[in-house]
């Protein structure tokens, strides 16, 4: 039987939307293309992240580092200050998230077929629990299959938590399709893991040429999220 993990942060909702939103409110002065300043500094989250989870990083201080360094690369200098109102205006945002109403369509399609539906996410586990509860997720998702890498004390791409996930859920492996944004952490956690990969691609990244794990499928803007289930389920 088919098995539907799914990521959170810009799978099942727009990460840019909050993040936008917090820019037009204090940087709508500077010609700063949006989207890639988005770009950047998940670049630079995702690269200090195992320096958050060991605890070597204040996660306060990560939040200065990402802005300030994505800025930094469009050649613009922010004030500290700049920095710490940025986040809190994206952090406010963050509060108002909605589902993505093609991840909507993709749940319902899902619950329709009675299929086993779980999230993973990486983050701190408050945090993270905060957006599952904004995003309404538990309507369609068992609060036990809910697995937040600050609540585990492990993260993606490690194998170990998609072993969780098997034991948790009892699910098999090649039996589970896991759906994220992060090609690192989500397509190549999951495919180490023996698992299907689904790739959202709202970014449009391209995959290392020397890329030894591809996704199974990638939604990329040119097919939705459930005509990808649709084609998972006629296998």
């Amino acid at each position: 039987m088919t098995h539907i993990i799914l990521d959170v942060d810009d799978t099942l909702y727009n990460q840019l939307t909050p993040f936008e939103k917090a820019y037009r409110e204090l940087f709508n002065h500077l010609d700063v293309p949006v989207d890639q300043l988005f770009v950047k500094s998940r670049y630079y989250s995702e690269e200090v992240f195992d320096l958050v989870s060991n605890g070597e990083m204040d996660k306060h201080e990560m939040h200065i580092y990402r802005i300030s360094k994505a800025f930094a690369y469009f050649d613009i200098e922010i004030l500290r200050e700049e920095a710490e109102r940025f986040q809190a205006l994206y952090a406010q945002n963050q509060k108002e998230i909605e589902l993505d109403p093609e991840m909507v369509e993709l749940l319902n399609e899902a619950e329709s077929h009675g299929l086993k539906i779980g999230v993973i996410t990486n983050g701190p586990g408050e945090h993270q629990a905060n957006k599952v509860e904004q995003l309404q997720i538990k309507n369609w998702v068992d609060e036990n299959h809910i697995f937040i890498s600050g609540k585990l004390g492990i993260a993606k791409p490690s194998t170990e938590i998609f072993r969780i996930v098997e034991r948790e859920m009892g699910i098999a492996p090649e039996n589970a399709y896991y759906i994220g944004d992060s090609y690192g952490h989500d397509i190549v956690g999951a495919k180490k893991a023996g698992w299907n990969a689904v790739w959202i691609n709202r970014r449009k990244h391209e995959i290392p040429s020397d890329a030894e794990h591809r996704p199974d499928y990638i939604i990329d803007g040119e097919e939705s999220p459930v005509s990808v289930l649709r084609r998972i389920l006629k296998k």
